[in-house]
């Protein structure tokens, strides 16, 4: 049954899998077709998306919910009438809110404990899938931007910060710089920008087919997508390696 199953998902690969987090574990996701590709193949699926367990507020009102649910569950919470229901759904929100970038700092070091040394698995963050490997303690993810086609020293990206700062290596884990870029590390992408649009979507969504509109996600939709209509009219100078 379950290569049946695959079967089916394969043709998907082209156009990108379902997969959702759950926020207790580096390799916990609610389970979907698409993950007995991973299962069948025995390639390990991480994400570094956790619940500080120092943090009680947070581990209640998250417990073990995947991302879907927890949005769900907030949308809920905020429309009750039951006052540490609605504390509950804010402190929900605002967990996510803080972790819009997909990795917490617990997530990173049960990232990095978890996997095994030598070992390529794939990093889910974001909605994008990432080849990353364990090397010498440190883990690495490979770098597949267009922008570093042509750069023979660039392979690999490291992944030990939450914040976005990272290096590049070469194929063999060496420091490198791409030319014209020496000691630069490009601007991360805003993830904290891209997953809040991401999240005030899905609240609208569902609180539309709820036959309700919460007051706060719709102006806070309007204002993401005001600023980002406003940085879409901005130019953006693509930097050009130097001969």
């Amino acid at each position: 049954q379950n290569i049946s199953d695959t079967m089916m998902v394969l043709p998907k690969l082209s156009t990108g899998l379902d997969v959702n987090v759950r926020f207790t574990g580096v390799s916990d996701f609610e389970y979907t077709p698409e993950c007995i590709i991973f299962d069948l193949l025995n390639i390990p699926l991480y994400h570094g998306w956790l619940v500080d367990p120092q943090i009680p507020e947070q581990v209640q009102a998250v417990g073990r919910l995947s991302y879907n649910q927890l949005v769900e569950k907030i949308i809920t919470c905020k429309q009750a009438s039951d006052s540490s229901l609605v504390s509950e759904g804010l402190v929900a929100e605002q967990f996510l809110e803080s972790s819009a970038s997909q990795l917490t700092f617990h997530g990173l070091c049960e990232l990095t404990a978890r996997a095994r040394e030598g070992e390529l698995g794939v990093f889910f963050r974001n909605n994008h899938f990432s080849t990353m490997v364990k090397h010498k303690g440190h883990l690495y993810l490979l770098v597949t931007d267009q922008g570093f086609l042509q750069e023979e020293r660039v392979v690999w990206e490291s992944l030990h910060s939450v914040d976005g700062d990272s290096s590049f290596c070469d194929s063999d884990f060496h420091l490198s710089h791409a030319p014209g870029r020496a000691g630069v590390t490009p601007d991360p992408p805003d993830h904290r920008q891209q997953q809040s649009q991401v999240d005030q979507d899905f609240l609208m969504a569902l609180s539309l087919q709820e036959g309700q509109l919460v007051p706060s996600v719709l102006s806070d939709l309007e204002l993401a997508r005001q600023l980002q209509h406003e940085e879409y009219q901005q130019p953006h100078p693509h930097p050009h390696p130097q001969p």
